[in-house]
């Protein structure tokens, strides 16, 4: 299967509403406690990633597809929390609509993340996927992530980061 068309842009204001709309749903928060935020925290998180891109060169950017609608976000952010994982690290990470599943849109997408970090000269990447979460750990296996040590995740289950130089 070749890969789909996505391109992934800096979250603009509007990506708050989608966002919040592609992502109210149990199954596609199943790994990040169960229900969509409200959309407070969307606009808090497209805000958050707007800078990031300004500082950093990344964030985690839409995902648009081949008609252009906004179907989730993909990318990498510092690691946002400091009591517990792996601080003062960079993630990559993805999360999609249901609808959007099974489409190769998050291997899509984290391939051309991987490909932006280098170009920012980001050494190192990290994911921490809920160790149910047997899709996102395909995503990772796929961009040839190796899984490292255990860890718990932010909604306080067993997971694992996985582990990558993006120059591979």
């Amino acid at each position: 299967m070749s890969a789909p068309r996505i391109d992934l842009r800096v979250p603009t204001d509007e990506d708050a509403i989608s966002w919040h709309r592609v992502f109210d749903d149990p199954e596609v928060m199943e790994f990040f406690g169960g229900r969509s935020s409200e959309l407070s925290v969307y606009e808090e998180l497209t805000a958050r990633q707007r800078r990031h891109d300004a500082e950093l060169g990344f964030c985690l950017w839409t995902v648009l597809d081949e008609d252009g609608e906004a179907v989730g976000f993909a990318g990498a952010q510092p690691w946002p929390h400091t009591s517990f994982g792996p601080v003062g690290e960079i993630e990559i990470g993805w999360r999609l609509g249901r609808a959007a599943w099974g489409r190769g849109y998050a291997t899509a997408a984290a391939r051309v993340t991987l490909e932006r970090l280098r170009a920012a000269g980001v050494g190192e990447v990290v994911a921490v996927i809920d160790a149910r979460n047997e899709r996102s750990m395909a995503v990772a296996l796929r961009l040839g992530m190796e899984r490292a040590e255990e860890v718990t995740t932010a909604s306080g289950r067993k997971g694992y980061c996985f582990r990558l130089s993006p120059a591979r």
